[in-house]
């Protein structure tokens, strides 16, 4: 992964963004890494980096100087193999732009809001079933919960092994994004045999007629796509609707258990919920950092960069950056206008299932705020440490009827 440190040199950063210290707590390491400079040198992994919002958004909308087909980790796939074929995450046009046609004409305004009666349904359900306990886990019970149950549902696999599989091979795969150590080791050896099962299950034959993953597949019967891209396609919609949506659940409900004034705005507006989401989504970005290599030499913020250099994109240190947030960055508020955030990424890699799990969220925390009054923390919560993900292990709760 080691580079040559750029002609026009960065300021070194001595401290190792990936240690289990900075991913349970990396905001000073952001802070201090926004304020080194538009970009800076990350001494263990020899990589230039960006933590400031303008200089990743720069990033994101440049597909063509910033490509995803060498990988979205430190690793290069144009010079190793990938551990899997690469998906929509990780391609370039043309083959991407194929993808995301057929991938958006099913994620399309109309087939979303024609899941919003089965996701209210499981919503109500479950609220009430959290009611009912009074205390529970919002990590597992609840965030956990609903998007493995309602998008299991819409993509149209099977319920049997969902909770089992999924959530391991989302850890497995997502850990790709980050550096080849000793925790992205633990994550495959937790997830062995999960991407079979996943690859099984997207199948043609194992998906519900009239869902979301049948009609991926009618993209390949019209020759719009190949069979094999049907099946990653499948794949991914399950991760643009459910890992990343997991960790949203998790930590806006943490967010709202710590800022018990800011839940109370919700729980007396509750068209204030999805303000809340999107506000989580900047204050705690479930996708914390990935990789992008360049496709030329580019001069960029006060660095040059050679053709074929990996570049890490910290979009949670830009979603906290003072400068397109203001001085109250590191304050959560769910009357911030937080639109724009980097959470769902820009440009065409932008998350093409952002729809879902927006709708998901508010009709999930819509409903909440209609039915309980206060939602309190009973024992510190337990950070789930991941090299690319931020999310909870654990967060004890009560909530309060209303």
């Amino acid at each position: 992964m080691r580079t040559d440190l750029p002609a026009a040199a960065a300021p070194v950063i001595a401290d190792d963004p990936y240690s289990d210290a900075n991913l349970a707590d990396p905001y000073p390491l952001f802070d201090r890494m926004r304020e080194a400079g538009p970009g800076v040198w990350l001494e263990k992994y020899g990589v230039p980096a960006f933590a400031r919002f303008d200089a990743c958004k720069d990033i994101l909308d440049d597909h063509a100087t910033f490509i995803s087909g060498a990988g979205a980790g430190p690793k290069n796939l144009h010079h190793e193999p990938s551990w899997r074929p690469q998906g929509i995450m990780e391609s370039d046009p043309p083959v991407h732009t194929a993808m995301r046609h057929a991938i958006g004409g099913v994620i399309s305004p109309k087939g979303t809001r024609a899941l919003r009666g089965q996701f209210q349904e499981f919503a109500d359900e479950l609220v009430e079933r959290m009611l009912q306990l009074g205390g529970f886990d919002a990590a597992t019970d609840f965030a956990q919960e609903f998007p493995l149950r309602v998008f299991g549902d819409a993509v149209g696999i099977p319920r049997e092994g969902r909770a089992e599989n999924l959530l391991a091979l989302g850890a497995m795969n997502f850990s790709t994004f980050g550096p080849d150590d000793e925790r992205s080791k633990e994550f495959f050896r937790r997830g062995a045999g999960t991407n079979d099962w996943a690859m099984a299950n997207t199948a043609r034959e194992r998906l519900a007629p009239g869902s979301m993953g049948a009609q991926i597949w009618d993209y390949a019967d019209r020759g719009e796509i190949t069979a094999q891209q049907a099946a990653l396609l499948v794949r991914a919609m399950l991760s643009a609707g459910l890992d990343s949506t997991i960790l949203a659940i998790g930590n806006t409900m943490l967010c709202l258990a710590r800022h018990p004034g800011q839940w109370a705005k919700v729980h007396a507006n509750p068209r204030l919920a999805r303000f809340a989401i999107d506000e989580s989504f900047r204050f705690e970005s479930p996708f914390q950092s990935f990789f992008r290599t360049t496709g030329r030499p580019v001069s960029f913020h006060g660095l040059d960069l050679a053709a074929d250099t990996k570049v890490a994109v910290f979009v949670g240190a830009a979603n906290r950056d003072p400068r397109r947030w203001g001085p109250d960055a590191d304050e959560y508020k769910v009357e911030r206008q937080a639109g724009g955030h980097l959470g769902f990424g820009m440009g065409i890699h932008q998350c093409v299932g952002q729809p879902i799990s927006r709708l998901e969220m508010e009709v999930l925390f819509t409903t909440l705020a209609q039915r309980v009054k206060a939602i309190e923390l009973t024992a510190e919560p337990v950070p789930f440490l991941h090299n690319t993900l931020r999310g909870w292990d654990s967060i004890p709760v009560r909530i309060v009827p209303a």
